[in-house]
């Protein structure tokens, strides 16, 4: 968050020429910056009330824009010179921070988490921690993910990137063009490249969550607000002196404080954003520093209020303290567990410290060192980048060594047994954890392009295996049937069938509308590609076998089995061979890191039988007897015996590669008994009116499938599962 104090006060075009009248100091956009700050401080110390304290970095982006815009058209500089500027005054806290973030996690963290963050580190070294956290596909406002202790740096990404857009574009207009011609050029620029961000902000706030929230495009829109700020105070400086004028931004100054306010009180986790919800808190720093721009202020003004020495402080103290904060509420997080807000707020009050700190000991002294030459400006800049990048090749090197191998070695699966009470076949050892801890989260089926965007309602062309078969068989469902690629794969390549696959995460197969939690709004893509794909399928040719698979936490028990009856309706009408495999057991939490923070110990791991399960209408009642699916249930050999607790490790196989998706390793150890249950030994379909084969012995289940072991009753279950 840049906090430059000198702002412009009645900013005009300069031409080059004679030294420009130095702009006066602005007391109010300090005292803005605090509240900012703060605001954002008490959202990631989950205050109570002040829910939606993330605009606070809205509010910077608007400052930023409008200093910016002051300090380029009002002084005389060169591009090089911008550049040391910004190098000298950015970098060095943050090369701090970073480097302080990786000492502390190396020591404190588990290794797997430490790998993560080495590639953070990076990012965040290089200035485009944005653009990881977009290509994450990390949603910032969710809580599904344990966050980066580096998350927050994608806002200095941003910063960064339209500091380097802003110096070349204004610099170079500065050189070419002047006087009105020159201020015509400027004032068109910012309105054309503010409308097309605000464009994008708005399309992909409702299509690409974490492309909204982190990318730079959506976001300059922001900037521009506070640059044409400036640019309007500029002309109104000549008309301050009328008491309309002067009334009119007093009133402007109020409502827009009261905008910046209100969201923080209003908005919360599921407001979609940026989008609309953004323009509030945006327009309403635009309106306080256009208001505040007639310096010095009146005792009326909204500006004598931000000037308050409390402000002021957290103020001028924002930069170091949004830098420190983060870092120490997730380290001591992923340390401890989760912490109450009282203890959040405790640590975000003791990263002023270190905050203090490094403003006295590494900000102020190298950003008014006696030498203001570019040339040392741009040499403290690359050892800023360099020096957290040594950290981070030091700290990736040290948990790959702990992890005992590279993420991306090769995984060979052990053999699986087609049936008994093993998850291996007989004989079958496994000498060390398979994947290993260092491949476990990457341990993704195949992709072959069948990605599909969050807004697409259309599953892409995905064959597999003899692709030119007329014979093949279709997996059809969410993210939960496509964890089984590689076993599904399997059946069809034993017999030189292709497999297709047709899946979108996120999405019940079941008819039954959901909320998309990443997207803040009901999910009707979801209604659209199942329409689209059960037409697909009639229009076709008749598969040899449909493999239906998906979350069993889609709305309530009744709405599951009412939208099944739905689906299985028009599923019929096809003339193929229907068969069903139950949902896996859920951990609900992290299996690879848990591992990895337990030195591979898998009974620290251990989630509990009475939240792993829930009643699935077509393994518990009589829905698969009635439509002729025939189904296996796998979850009583994942979570044998009958004690409280589901295993993360059986026989040395890590099961899970997140917290409710398994390993394709795992899928591709239970190849032989889809194998088996599902096609039988002859190699087809063996379809007998619902009946049930089970995943462990026990003898034949009655019609419409075996009872889950240890299946909770409630029915209050999340809407999607990213």
């Amino acid at each position: 968050m840049d906090r430059e104090l000198a702002a412009p006060a009645g900013a005009t075009v300069a031409e080059t020429g004679p030294p420009r009248r130095r702009a006066a100091f602005r007391p109010d956009i300090e005292g803005l910056r605090g509240i900012a700050v703060l605001s954002v401080l008490a959202f990631h110390s989950a205050v109570p009330g002040l829910t939606g304290g993330y605009v606070g970095v809205d509010v910077f982006f608007v400052i930023s824009g409008f200093l910016i815009t002051g300090l380029l058209t009002n002084r005389p500089l060169g591009l090089w010179d911008f550049a040391a500027r910004r190098a000298r005054r950015i970098l060095p806290a943050a090369a701090t921070v970073l480097v302080a973030t990786a000492v502390a996690g190396g020591a404190l963290l588990d290794p797997l988490r430490g790998t993560d963050l080495a590639r953070d580190l990076i990012a965040a070294a290089g200035q485009f921690a944005n653009w990881r956290f977009v290509g994450r596909q990390t949603d910032y406002l969710a809580a599904e993910q344990a966050p980066s202790p580096l998350q927050h740096f994608w806002s200095l990404g941003v910063e960064n990137q339209f500091y380097l857009l802003w110096g070349v574009l204004l610099l170079g207009l500065a050189r070419y063009l002047h006087g009105r011609r020159r201020t015509l050029a400027i004032t068109l620029t910012t309105l054309g490249i503010g409308g097309v961000s605000l464009v994008l902000c708005l399309r992909w706030t409702q299509t690409s969550a974490p492309l909204a929230y982190f990318s730079t495009g959506s976001r300059l829109w922001e900037f521009a607000a506070g640059a044409c700020a400036a640019l309007l105070g500029g002309a109104l400086a000549t008309r301050t002196g009328r008491a309309p004028v002067r009334w009119s931004l007093r009133l402007t100054g109020w409502l827009g404080l009261a905008a910046v306010a209100a969201p923080v009180l209003l908005y919360d986790r599921d407001t979609p954003f940026p989008g609309t919800a953004a323009l509030l808190p945006v327009l309403g720093t635009a309106a306080v520093l256009l208001a505040g721009h007639d310096c010095p202020l009146r005792a009326r003004d909204a500006g004598r209020l931000l000037a308050t020495r409390p402000l002021r402080a957290a103020g001028r103290l924002s930069y170091a303290w949004y830098l420190w904060h983060w870092p120490v509420l997730t380290i001591a997080q992923a340390r401890y567990g989760a912490l109450p807000w009282t203890t959040l707020l405790a640590l975000t009050a003791a990263a002023a410290l270190p905050a203090w700190l490094t403003l006295r000991l590494v900000e102020q002294p190298l950003r008014y060192g006696s030498s203001p030459a570019p040339r040392r400006g741009l040499a403290v800049g690359a050892s800023a980048l360099v020096i957290p990048l040594i950290a981070a090749l030091t700290l990736g090197g040290g948990t790959v060594r702990a992890l005992g191998g590279a993420a991306d070695a090769p995984v060979a699966a052990p053999a699986g047994a087609a049936d008994g009470p093993g998850l291996l076949a007989p004989g079958t050892r496994v000498l060390a954890l398979t994947p290993s801890l260092a491949r476990a989260r990457q341990d993704f089926p195949p992709g072959k392009g069948c990605e599909i965007p969050l807004n697409a309602d259309s599953s892409p062309r995905c064959l597999f295996g003899a692709e030119d078969s007329p014979d093949r068989i279709v997996l059809l469902g969410d993210s939960h049937a496509g964890q089984w690629i590689s076993a599904a794969l399997a059946l069809a390549e034993q017999r030189h069938w292709a497999l297709e696959v047709l899946v979108k995460p996120g999405c019940p197969l079941a008819t039954l509308t959901v909320r998309n939690n990443v997207l803040g709004r009901t999910f009707d893509e979801c209604d659209r590609w199942r329409e689209n794909t059960l037409t697909r399928l009639t229009s076709g040719p008749t598969p040899r076998l449909v493999l239906m698979a998906g979350l069993n936490r889609y709305g309530s028990q009744e709405e599951r089995t009412e939208g099944w009856s739905r689906t299985l309706d028009r599923l019929t009408a096809l003339g193929a061979p229907l068969a069903y495999l139950g949902d896996t057991p859920m951990p609900g939490k992290d299996i690879p890191t848990c591992l990895a923070a337990s030195d591979g110990r898998s009974d620290a791991c251990f989630f509990p039988r009475e939240t792993a399960f829930e009643p699935d209408p077509l393994l518990d009642g009589g829905l698969a007897a009635r439509y002729g699916v025939r189904t296996l249930d796998l979850g009583p050999l994942l979570c044998p015996g009958a004690g409280p607790s589901c295993p993360a490790v059986l026989e040395g196989v890590v099961l899970y590669r997140d917290t409710g998706h398994i390993t394709d390793t795992l899928a591709r150890v239970l190849a032989p008994r889809l194998d088996k249950g599902l096609l039988g030994v002859a190699g087809e379909p063996a379809v007998t009116g619902g009946s049930a084969v089970p995943a462990a012995p026990g003898g034949p289940a009655a019609p419409g499938g075996p009872a889950v072991p240890g299946a909770s009753g409630g029915a209050g279950a999340p809407a999607a599962h990213p």
